[in-house]
């Protein structure tokens, strides 16, 4: 590693220098007040040297398989599935693997997951909303005053193009996992991988225990947007876009946020776009297009050409284009069953889905994010929460004594994107309402707020935090259906190598199995100490998953690689393909996924099949939570609430030295 440093720097210093150099001084030229706070690190400079995702063994792919499968199979069915992985183990597995090795060799630009992945979620035909799509809502403006619709959307829109135009000219802070703060995130630590070369610049940062993430995705943050296409969709961006879509009562208007030269419109400006828009006198839209993106995406490909060939091209093009999408809603939810149908979903009206991110306010002020989950992961979400919601309440650029423009006529500068609708489109939108209803009417969406334990209280009694919230799902699953298991996800990012995308943790383990029956087993004879060491068990279980996760040692990721191989092959299906045990699970009755901030409220997302949970839940420094959401008739969110509660309860009294009953 030394000569490779020795033989860069040279290099470095007399070019790339003199270039770095330069391009900060023509940075520094534009205001501030558009930029978040402005980084000493390009925002890719580590992208280079990123590390490459692993190809697990497959013998350790085969063997994590099997482990996980035996925590759902009875004997009989686990030894049939032994025979079938060491069949393919030892035969068309062998043959899939290095055919993937020897495609990820040949393109070392990427990662082996990361096409197959793009292909798996535009490829599927089902409409992104309640299948894909999730929603975060965010903290409050501390400060009530500034908490009103039209501020707290005109905050978040300058902060968002403060957000963006730092990511485009490369002032973003990178987005780095620092495993010890105190040592690397320190000026010291960007002064000194400022300098590596990009081809390096790892490197350096490992050698402060600091971990560099791919932040390939966020350039699809903004002006992009998923296009509907037969068969597969298609991803499309807009780099000279200036403009906003702004969804109100059903209706579409855009207005350019963005001057010719790339400066921010002032905000007072702005302001006055956003309140000529709500208070334009336009009812509810009868025929509301927006309700096409809950559609089919084959029925939505079909209908979007006819909007085409009907004249609608050019306005397409303007939606298609915009920077993000704002939802301006017209209603306040108030009750938490509200405030999960706002947030999540709507009446389907006032979301483009399409968009790669779309913001909602409501007339109240309280604001969410939703985004389409094609483009990208939630890491890269999150950052943009983070950055902006942080940045409306330390730098508002508007507030309760600010007025709009005076001299601005939105009037002209507005415009309502008036769709040509004929009798069919208008057939089309009405069945596009009437069926999206009828999904969103079976969706049940419970809460559970729980107040007697947190995060340190865990962390006090040696446990890892996530391995209890997952615990309590497995429990609460046991004890609702008095006794089964089912196939679980949890979400985990590899962005800790290039192009990474998620791998999945596999929360149902033969230690869990083991915790949910000694605990609520009816013949359970189990001690409180045996009760207190399993915990413990699971702890250690789940992180070393975690952890094997996280560096993209997963066995998931691996057997979608090497089927999508098999499928594109047109060969016969190998027989763990095949295997009714695999698709069993595969098929996913408890999803689950968390996002920590203090910028978030809570989320949550729909189940991915029809007789599953989604499960999006948090664990804070002051309280506990889940958002679950389930089908009727096939599954009771209620039921599975009530099982969480008993679970929870059932956990703090093991971990205060009581009995769970």
């Amino acid at each position: 590693m030394s000569r490779m440093f020795r033989n860069s720097l040279p290099l470095f210093s007399s070019v790339k220098q003199r270039n770095l150099l330069f391009a900060t001084l023509q940075r520094g030229r534009a205001s501030s007040s558009e930029f978040l706070k402005k980084s000493k690190v390009p925002t890719y400079h580590f992208q280079k040297s990123l590390p490459r995702l692993p190809i697990p063994k497959l013998e350790d792919t085969c063997r994590n398989y099997l482990l996980t499968q035996k925590a759902l199979l009875n004997e009989t069915q686990y030894q049939s599935t032994e025979k079938i992985v060491k069949e393919f183990e030892q035969n068309e597995g062998k043959t899939l693997h290095d055919e993937l090795v020897a495609l990820d060799k040949a393109n070392k630009h990427t990662s082996y997951i990361s096409a197959p992945w793009f292909d798996m979620y535009l490829k599927d035909r089902r409409p992104v909303v309640l299948n894909h799509t999730p929603f975060t809502t965010v903290i409050d403006d501390p400060r009530p005053e500034y908490n009103t619709q039209l501020i707290r959307a005109t905050n978040i829109i300058f902060s968002s193009l403060r957000f963006m135009k730092s990511l485009e000219e490369e002032t973003l802070e990178p987005e780095v996992f620092h495993l010890n703060p105190k040592k690397s995130d320190t000026e010291m630590f960007r002064k000194v991988v400022r300098w590596l070369p990009e081809a390096v610049s790892w490197y350096g940062a490992f050698m402060y225990k600091a971990y560099p993430l791919d932040m390939s995705q966020y350039k699809r943050l903004f002006k992009s947007t998923r296009i509907p296409k037969k068969s597969r969709d298609e991803l499309h961006s807009n780099p000279s876009s200036r403009h906003l879509l702004v969804l109100h009562k059903g209706h579409l208007y855009s207005f350019d946020v963005l001057n010719s030269d790339g400066s921010i419109k002032p905000a007072e400006e702005i302001l006055a776009h956003l309140k000529y828009i709500c208070n334009n006198p336009r009812p509810v839209a009868d025929y509301p297009v927006a309700q096409m993106t809950t559609e089919n995406r084959d029925v939505w490909a079909d209908v979007r050409q006819h909007f085409i060939e009907t004249g609608n091209e050019e306005i397409l093009r303007e939606v298609d284009g915009a920077l993000f999408a704002l939802s301006l809603d017209h209603h306040s939810p108030s009750t938490s069953d509200e405030i999960l149908e706002t947030y999540l979903h709507g009446d389907g009206s006032n979301r483009w889905f399409d968009k790669s991110i779309n913001p909602v306010v409501s007339s109240d002020g309280r604001a969410a994010v939703t985004f389409e989950h094609s483009w990208g992961d939630g890491v890269a979400v999150l950052r943009y929460i983070n950055d902006v919601m942080k940045d409306t309440i330390d730098r508002p650029v508007v507030g309760p004594d600010t007025m709009p423009s005076s001299a601005t006529d939105s009037s002209k500068l507005v415009k309502h994107l008036d769709f040509q609708l004929d009798a069919k489109l208008k057939a089309k939108i009405t069945n596009a309402k009437e069926q999206f209803q009828e999904a969103h009417r079976r969706l049940q969406k419970n809460v559970i707020d729980y107040k007697k334990f947190n995060k340190s209280f865990i962390k006090s009694k040696n446990l890892s935090p996530d391995s209890v919230m997952q615990l309590v799902i497995q429990m609460a699953f046991y004890k609702m259906t008095s006794g089964e298991f089912a196939a679980s996800y949890e979400s985990c990012s590899t962005a800790a190598f290039k192009h990474g995308r998620t791998e999945t943790i596999r929360p149902n383990t033969l230690a869990t199995k083991k915790a949910c029956e000694m605990i609520f087993g009816p013949k359970s004879t189990a001690t409180l100490a045996e009760m207190q060491a399993v915990l413990d068990e699971c702890s250690k279980v789940h992180m070393n998953l975690t952890k094997s996760a996280a560096m993209g040692k997963g066995f998931d990721r691996h057997l979608f690689g090497m089927r999508t191989l098999a499928e594109k092959a047109n060969a016969q299906t190998p027989a763990l393909f095949a295997d009714p045990n695999y698709k069993h699970i595969n098929h996913i009755v408890l999803s689950t996924s968390t996002l920590s901030s203090p910028m978030i409220q809570f989320g949550g997302f729909g189940p991915v099949v029809p007789n599953g949970f989604g499960i999006g839940y948090q664990i804070g420094d002051e309280a506990t939570g889940y958002i679950v959401t389930s089908y009727n008739p096939h599954r009771s969110g209620s039921d599975f609430v009530v099982a969480l509660e008993e679970s929870l309860n059932a956990i703090y009294n093991i971990l205060e030295g009581r009995s769970p009953h």
